[in-house]
């Protein structure tokens, strides 16, 4: 169908219309025939013309009314857009009544075809009124069905040409202009390893978590004997209805168990951080007896070696040295990538970083140096603009990355400490002018040293067998213990996922609340469970195993670190190591695999991670 001006192509000529038009016009035209007669004048003035209606569309054919244009009369309801009719085939009559004719409103593409409809236009003279309509109304469907086959056929090869081309000549489509409906998000099913200790887990899910709270005696006391034991039991991955599955009630209790040393019933020994408030008020019988200070230390000790022996030999994953200025962690040889035993000190001093020099302690600042690496990076690119590290930078990297040690800016500037005022003298105003002394020299050189003081930058890295001179620093150390204040005379507190000499077991405390959380306009009901203390990554990671059938897959938890172990994710290892047997050190085969991978969190830790249909998304 030809476009024309004012047609609109969202209009549609269904074929039940069409009939019944066809139907009217047959109607129409019967009845003018027996009306008319040859008496009749061909412009009468008082009434319409035979065959059309006052309001019909389309124009007047054949007949003129008293307008004598032969326009009919304008609808005032109609919009032009929605009127203007394609091309239609109408009779026309002559005087006498008779039909003359069809005769339509030609296109250019009707135009083309006159010539040979010529013949049938002559044959058609000899036929009788209905017979002609007939002919009229099959030649105006052939006409119809003409164009619809070559559009259909005329769309069909234009498709499959453009299908062969498609073969010919494959196009790569980039990911930005694939459906993104069309791709599948990958499945997460493990989220990085966090070092760091958490104080307080609150996990939320659509479904009830009533059932991790007051567990069966019988429960209980098979989940402690199996941690004891190493032993570990995979609850079934489909349950109905957890509360009445002992296996996984079991496997629970077994997650929240720890060791401590030491154990006090009336203080919490963790965290030791900024926790004087803590302590104050309660009984510190210690504080004032020497004796008793130096009873507490020894057996302090002896834990302490024992559990890097355990270290060592493989027995013990890692561990967990906590005092009243700064956390140590210790790791087994195979866990956070590295091949060799391993310990992170944070936050750290200028003075307990000097005295670990001192005792021969070799150590590193992995966030200083990975600064220093990104600088000298951008100096060789000329990513700030061509220029070159400054004398201070490049002494304050220094300072920074060596404190005490052989440095090339420092000597040059020990060798020119004397020399560096003979200008003075050449000008001969040294009388004159104050002279800086050496103490004030060396706070200046000091001072990019003492700005890393306590803050997450100042992290202490040792590995080797310098960990095991670092056990004894810290068993002869004063400074590890609190000289004044409310944690005077106490040794840190030891955290392990194992038993070791000296240690006592200790529990997570879980508690289950029904809550209500507002989704849009609405409230859905939601079931919570807090855990509170010390919670090891490998407690995390079994916990969230444990949940992950019960709760059918869909569960969140918001997670609190501990301020001064939310640095420890950083990367220490140098170089990929082959995998280190640790299936003797007591921690479920799942764990173990996680931990061994290297940490990807960097400079932060995980604050909440959510499972959704098994996939777990996070964020630190």
């Amino acid at each position: 169908m030809s476009q024309q001006p004012g047609y609109s192509p969202s209009f549609k000529r269904p074929a039940e219309i069409m009939r019944m038009r066809r139907k009217r016009a047959r109607g129409d035209v019967g009845v003018s025939s027996r009306r008319s007669g040859p008496a009749d004048s061909p412009g009468q003035s008082g009434s319409y013309p035979s065959g059309v209606r006052p309001f019909s569309p389309g124009p007047h054919f054949g007949v003129q009314n008293r307008c004598g244009g032969g326009i009919k009369r304008r609808n005032p309801f109609a919009n032009i857009e929605n009127t203007y009719s394609p091309q239609k085939k109408l009779a026309i009559y002559s005087d006498d009544g008779n039909v003359e004719g069809v005769a339509s409103l030609k296109t250019s593409a009707d135009e083309d075809r006159d010539d040979g409809a010529k013949t049938k236009g002559e044959h058609s003279e000899n036929l009788t009124f209905s017979n002609k309509l007939s002919e009229a109304e099959r030649q105006e469907y052939q006409d119809i069905s003409t164009k619809r086959k070559s559009l259909t056929f005329s769309d069909d090869d234009s498709l499959f040409e453009e299908d062969k081309e498609d073969v010919k000549s494959p196009l790569l489509k980039s990911p930005q202009a694939i459906a993104p409906a069309s791709i599948a998000p990958p499945l997460c099913t493990e989220y990085p390893v966090d070092w760091s200790l958490k104080t307080r887990l609150l996990f939320t899910s659509p479904l009830s978590l009533s059932w991790a709270e007051q567990p069966k005696a019988q429960e209980e006391a098979l989940g402690l004997s199996q941690h004891c034991r190493a032993q570990f039991n995979n609850p079934p991955q489909s349950l109905q209805d957890p509360r009445t599955c002992s296996e996984l009630r079991c496997a629970f209790q077994q997650s929240l168990v720890y060791w401590q040393h030491p154990s006090l019933p009336w203080l919490s020994l963790f965290p030791r951080i900024n926790t004087e408030r803590n302590f104050s008020g309660k009984s510190t019988p210690w504080a004032q007896d020497t004796a008793l200070q130096q009873s507490l230390m020894r057996e302090w000790s002896v834990s302490l070696s024992s559990l890097y022996s355990l270290l060592k030999s493989r027995l013990c994953p890692y561990f967990y040295l906590c005092s009243y200025q700064f956390t140590v962690l210790f790791r087994a040889a195979g866990l956070g990538g590295s091949g060799v035993i391993t310990a992170l000190i944070s936050p750290t001093t200028r003075g307990l970083r000097e005295t670990m020099k001192a005792e021969g302690i070799e150590f590193s600042l992995p966030l200083v140096e990975e600064r220093r690496r990104s600088r000298e990076q951008q100096n060789l690119t000329g990513q700030q603009g061509g220029e070159k590290v400054e004398d201070g930078e490049r002494e304050e990297l220094c300072c920074e990355l060596k404190e005490g040690a052989a440095c090339p800016m420092g000597d040059r500037e020990d060798e020119d400490e004397d020399g560096s005022f003979s200008w003075l003298k050449e000008m001969g105003v040294e009388d004159k002018i104050k002279k800086p002394d050496s103490f004030s020299i060396q706070l200046r050189k000091e001072g990019h040293t003492v700005s890393l003081d306590h803050k997450p930058e100042s992290i202490v890295c040792v590995e080797g067998s310098h960990t095991f001179t670092l056990i004894n620093f810290l068993i002869n150390c004063k400074s590890v213990v609190a000289a004044a204040g409310s944690q005077a005379g106490l040794p840190p507190t030891l955290l392990s996922p194992v038993a070791f000499r000296g240690a006592t077991v200790q529990t997570l405390k879980g508690r289950s609340v029904n809550v209500k959380s507002q989704v849009g306009s609405t409230y859905q009901n939601l079931s919570s469970l807090e855990i509170t203390g010390p919670i090891l990554p490998s407690s995390l990671h079994t916990i969230t195993t444990l949940l992950r059938p019960a709760q059918k897959g869909n569960f969140s938890a918001a997670l609190y670190s501990h301020a001064s172990t939310a640095i420890m994710n950083i990367n220490t290892a140098k170089q990929q190591v082959d995998m280190v047997d640790l299936s003797c050190c007591g921690l479920h085969p799942a764990s173990i695999k996680q931990l061994q991978q290297p940490s990807s969190l960097g400079k932060t830790s995980l604050t909440h991670i959510n499972m959704n249909n098994y996939n777990y998304t996070w964020k630190n």
